[in-house]
């Protein structure tokens, strides 16, 4: 059986708006959502481009990350985008007693966005709409010129030892949780659309993002828990992880969403690195879509350098019985990767298709990806033959006669 076809946008069907502060010059890694109507395609986009009135020490300007609204009504052929104003924007304050935000319960709880909103996946839990995102607590200076994480930290992070501020020495990413309202966000009244719920990882224990959920709860370990799949940079400092380092995908379990950086929480290793083209890292791209049978397709994305850059697959994961699900195929095969030139390097030396959303129409899956870190293109593949592909690779990602 040959490879599933697969459909590329000829151009980017989203691009850098000249003029646009918040989005001349970076457009990537978007969120899709399918309306209730069955045709129309709402996308949240990651946008930024250089802040200069909030460069704080003269080190470079910082490059806060927005989130853009746009939607498409011809399955993803284009997108008529709203430049006028991000859908969700960071509130970049430098004083701590600015750093706050009241959560889903009306409580003051620190804003891990406050600096940026990073690579959204939307999914739905029961019958609400969740929206994730990488989120800093500062935003970082022009980062792929340098590590420019910490060219904007106030001085009192240095010296204080609060949450805040141990937190945002490093300047890593936390992943938040927001619940979306998609008739608000599909209205233009953004103010409204997104409700600030909670961080679901620990940035003092490390970098962490490619965070999503489950649209079910599972019975795991004797309880009805919420399932999220993550991407640490160190999975090491997790309980039984003792001899992975490289940042792989795990599973963790919970029974309320603030319960994901307590103890309370169960992870597990889920995929780390196997193959040539992923030597550097893996992480689940876009959430889980159910294949019935207690069987589901996970998307994920792998990253080596110089080679390949950030590349993309699949593997197919079965539900197990009060306990975490498991893989029970995975290609071992990079399945979606940059050729076109609008989707090759310029900014970035690094190759690179990365995507973050999803949605079935049908039985052709349509994908938004973003292409070597600065414009967004739609891939579309008949579901079924994809499916039907990736079954023909066992576990460990040999290729079945």
């Amino acid at each position: 059986m040959k490879k599933p076809e697969i459909l590329y946008s000829p151009v980017p069907v989203v691009e850098p708006k000249e003029g646009c502060d918040w989005a001349d010059t970076m457009v990537l890694n978007p969120a899709l959502i399918l309306d209730e109507d069955g045709k129309t395609i709402h996308m949240l986009f990651r946008a930024t481009g250089p802040w200069p009135k909030k460069n704080l020490k003269g080190l470079s300007d910082p490059y806060p990350i927005f989130l853009g609204y746009a939607k498409s009504e011809d399955m993803g052929e284009s997108f008529n985008c709203d430049f006028s104003r991000p859908a969700l924007a960071p509130n970049v304050a430098y004083e701590k007693d600015d750093m706050y935000i009241r959560d889903a319960n009306g409580r003051r709880v620190l804003n891990y966005a406050n600096g940026c909103v990073e690579d959204p996946r939307i999914f739905n839990i029961g019958d609400k709409l969740y929206l994730t995102v990488a989120s800093r607590l500062f935003p970082p200076g022009p980062y792929w010129e340098k590590d420019a994480r910490r060219d904007n930290l106030p001085d009192w992070v240095f010296e204080d030892g609060s949450e805040a501020g141990r937190c945002a020495l490093a300047n890593d990413t936390v992943t938040v949780l927001y619940e979306l309202n998609l008739e608000e966000l599909k209205n233009g009244r953004y103010e409204n659309a997104f409700t600030y719920v909670c961080p679901l990882t620990d940035g003092e224990l490390t970098d962490n993002r490619d965070v999503f959920f489950f649209p079910k709860k599972f019975m795991i370990n004797g309880k009805e828990q919420l399932l999220m799949l993550h991407r640490p940079d160190d999975p090491s400092k997790f309980e039984g992880v003792t001899d992975v380092k490289t940042p792989s995908i795990m599973l963790a379990a919970a029974e309320s969403f603030e319960d994901f950086t307590t103890k309370k929480a169960t992870n597990k290793l889920l995929a780390t690195s196997e193959f040539n083209w992923e030597k550097e890292r893996v992480g689940a791209s876009f959430p889980p879509i159910d294949l019935g049978e207690g069987q589901w397709l996970v998307s994920y994305h792998g990253k080596q350098m110089p080679d390949y850059g950030y590349t993309q697959s699949f593997m197919i994961l079965q539900e197990r019985e009060n306990d975490f699900p498991e893989i029970i195929h995975r290609m071992s095969e990079r399945l979606i990767y940059a050729k076109q030139d609008w989707e090759l390097p310029d900014k970035f030396p690094c190759p690179c298709i990365f995507t973050t959303g999803a949605v079935v129409v049908e039985d052709t899956l349509i994908m938004g990806y973003g292409a070597a870190d600065q414009k967004i293109g739609i891939a579309k593949t008949s579901l079924s033959e994809l499916v039907e592909y990736v079954r023909r690779f066992d576990s460990k990602g040999n290729l079945k006669n």
